[in-house]
């Protein structure tokens, strides 16, 4: 299993006034790496394309998820966050070609109105990724994702929260 790269993959982590974050809650249809009910919430995150540059990935993926594309960059993780999915989950997700994911992290601040968030007919997304959302604490995120992801959420806290105050856009 250990021989199995990583996917390589951007994380959303989306801001509003109020320095909360978007999360949704993943539809069912999800994917096998989403296997517990309890543990169903997440920030945006998806696949950077064959030579596609991380940045432009993240709000490539913001806008299939979340249809939200009025934002502006507070801060981008200094390195890449990796997790492993358990054995059983890694051989059913993404046709087995993968041991995890190697995720490049980017906090946006949501500069548009709450209107724009189209989580059941996003733009560009041939299904939606969540039915429902709203927003969040940060210090409350690590503790709604599913378990095998905790650590990355734990540590995107950890290196963007303190980019939320200096951005100078925060209530």
């Amino acid at each position: 299993m250990n021989e199995l790269p990583f996917r390589p993959c951007v994380g959303i982590m989306l801001v509003n006034a109020s320095n909360h974050v978007f999360i949704g809650r993943r539809v069912k249809e999800a994917g096998p790496e989403h296997v517990s009910e309890d543990h169903a919430w997440q920030m945006p995150q998806g696949g950077i394309d064959e030579g596609e540059d991380p940045f432009e990935a993240a709000l490539r993926e913001l806008r299939e998820e979340t249809n939200v594309t009025s934002v502006s960059l507070i801060a981008e993780a200094p390195e890449w966050f990796s997790y492993e999915l358990p054995k059983d989950v890694a051989k059913q997700a993404w046709k087995g070609r993968y041991r995890g994911q190697t995720q490049k992290w980017f906090a946006f601040r949501f500069e548009g109105e709450e209107s724009e968030i189209n989580i059941h007919d996003p733009a560009g997304a041939p299904h939606p990724e969540f039915d429902e959302w709203r927003w969040e604490r940060p210090d409350r995120l690590a503790s709604l994702v599913i378990p095998f992801k905790r650590a990355v959420y734990e540590q995107v806290v950890t290196v963007l929260v303190p980019h939320f105050e200096q951005d100078g856009k925060s209530a």
